[in-house]
């Protein structure tokens, strides 16, 4: 069921829907007009709605998008700021936010949903820190096809050292694609070859985000973390009456840092092993070699 919102936005959809085969119902966002349903953004992940028939969500006096069955609240937005006259909106970057009615600027969105990403990174959205609300945002799976709740897995902008991007398991790190370098992460193609968007990474003593706009809002693509990990760009490719997500190149480029940081490891083992090999060829040096070539003797080497 599809929630009407105004002015509809032209590219995203606000509704509740069953994923996979589960009987649970959840209050989502998906594309407009891409065939197969695909949610971006699920609101109660975590409390799914088993009571179907007295499910609805409704925007309170507060400044609140509240869900809730004949049992009481199921989820909220909890708008904590006090409100004068709030509206809800579907941006059409698929950003649903809460604001006063006539201030449109993003610094003063009262709640947006860009904060709260689920297994989603859309263009448009701001990747990482924001130190004065200590908010992080970062994608997290889904514990499987059929239930969008938080998996195992997240993706996130490490700012430990210099800016990467990693995926983690729990704290385990298993992927990275390479620090920053002033354009792009290292590990990753150039946007400058990919006409359809621009990226860059922003930061100050407020904040620290990675984030791509959009240049061809006809290519609908996105980023999104699979139940098993897997990173994944994906570009919706229209085929008659149905439609597929082509994988790009983001999963291939996981994989090449995986190989990447080995090689690493195998390079500092040799050059360990170098060093050993001058150390024993200086001290060998000193004793000098017999006629023959060889190493005279061994003993005594301090």
């Amino acid at each position: 069921m599809v929630i009407r919102l105004f002015p509809r936005p032209a590219s995203f959809e606000l509704g509740f829907f069953r994923p996979g085969n589960s009987t649970n119902l959840y209050v989502g966002i998906w594309y407009k007009n891409v065939t197969l349903r695909t949610p971006i953004w699920v609101a109660n992940r975590e409390f799914p709605v088993r009571n179907t028939s007295s499910a609805a969500l409704k925007f309170i006096q507060t400044g609140n998008l509240v869900l809730q069955d004949e049992n009481g609240t199921i989820w909220s937005s909890n708008v904590t700021r006090a409100a004068q006259n709030p509206v809800a909106q579907l941006l059409d970057s698929g950003n649903l936010v809460i604001r006063e009615a006539n201030d449109y600027r993003p610094g003063n969105y009262l709640w947006q949903s860009f904060d709260h990403p689920t297994n989603t990174f859309l263009q448009g959205m701001d990747f990482g820190w924001n130190f004065v609300t200590g908010i992080e945002r970062y994608v997290s799976s889904w514990k499987s096809n059929d239930d969008p709740a938080r998996g195992d897995f997240t993706f996130r902008l490490d700012i430990t050292g210099y800016p990467q991007v990693v995926i983690k398991r729990g704290d385990s790190l298993l992927h990275r694609l390479g620090p920053w370098n002033g354009m792009r992460f290292s590990g990753t193609p150039s946007v400058r070859q990919n006409p359809t968007f621009t990226a860059g990474l922003y930061m100050n003593s407020s904040v620290i985000y990675y984030r791509e706009d959009a240049l061809d809002r006809s290519v609908v693509s996105r980023f999104s973390l699979s139940p098993s990990g897997a990173g994944q760009r994906l570009t919706w490719v229209e085929r008659a009456k149905n439609g597929l997500f082509t994988i790009t190149y983001l999963q291939t480029y996981v994989m090449i840092m995986d190989y990447v940081v080995h090689m690493e490891v195998a390079v500092l083992e040799l050059l360990q092993l170098v060093a050993v090999w001058t150390d024993l060829c200086l001290k060998t040096n000193k004793l000098g070699l017999d006629p023959t070539g060889r190493v005279g003797a061994y003993e005594g080497l301090p």
